[in-house]
């Protein structure tokens, strides 16, 4: 783990001299900064951006537990209560701290907080880690479905046909099957229009009707006729439209979201 980051608040300068010379045979924590009242805490908190908070319960202005109320429990870091008073360590534990120290400060005692201020550190590091990469792999994974699979397998009786996605012109229902368009070519899948739907990925593709889908980027025109909406698309195919569709595949043409009514 990275060298732990600390802020020293205590309005004693021999108690903070003595957190300092406590922390000294520990390399791993750095003390960045010091301060002696709670408005100079806070500007600490801001400025500094400790991992770890020595935090005197009493000092002028602003007591520790001010401090914590003012910063915000979502912006505090780790917090180790430091005080020559015995009788605020429930309050101390009920603000999350990860211990509470009473003065003057005995080396035992020091160092098995220190032991705790690791552990929750190491832990809160994989948590926040964890979380990334699970953020990562949720964009990963809704990128990849927006963007659809590359290409379908269509048996054929005698062997399995590979076509291109990029090479589909439209999409029609035909009962249980789904009869892709490939230029003058159609090939019969056994695969629902809402499924091919999903995995072709709503980025290349638009449902257009209840019974066809599109690929956007073959769409030459989309007018409307005596009898009603259609498009056109580059190899001259013609496409009804739907009216509850038509204001969707405008946007989506357009590059424009709109929801679907």
């Amino acid at each position: 783990m990275a060298n732990i980051r600390v802020l020293i608040a205590d309005d004693e300068p021999l108690a903070r001299r003595g957190v300092r010379q406590l922390l000294g045979p520990h390399s791993d924590f750095v003390v960045i900064g010091e301060s002696r009242n709670g408005p100079e805490t806070l500007r600490g908190l801001e400025e500094l951006k400790p991992d770890l908070l020595f935090l005197d319960v009493q000092m002028p202005e602003m007591d520790g537990f001010a401090v914590l109320r003012a910063r915000g429990a979502d912006r505090v870091p780790a917090v180790v209560f430091v005080t020559a008073h015995d009788q605020f360590a429930v309050r101390a534990f009920e603000a999350h701290a990860l211990d509470y120290l009473v003065k003057p400060l005995n080396v035992e005692r020091f160092e098995a907080a220190l032991i705790k201020v690791r552990e929750r550190l190491r832990l809160m590091n994989a948590a926040d880690l964890a979380k990334k990469l699970t953020a990562l792999l949720a964009a990963e994974r809704a990128e990849r479905e927006k963007r659809g699979v590359e290409r379908l397998v269509v048996s054929t009786g005698s062997s399995d046909l590979v076509i291109a996605v990029a090479d589909i012109d439209w999409i029609s229902a035909e009962d249980y099957y789904a009869c892709v368009h490939v230029g003058t070519k159609t090939y019969l899948i056994r695969e629902s229009l809402s499924s091919l739907e999903t995995r072709l990925g709503p980025s290349r593709f638009a449902r257009v009707h209840r019974g066809a889908l599109v690929r956007l980027d073959k769409v030459r025109e989309l007018r409307t006729t005596a009898e009603g909406d259609e498009v056109i698309l580059v190899d001259g195919s013609s496409v009804p439209v739907s009216r509850r569709r038509r204001a969707v595949l405008d946007g989506l043409l357009r590059g424009v979201d709109r929801k679907d009514d």
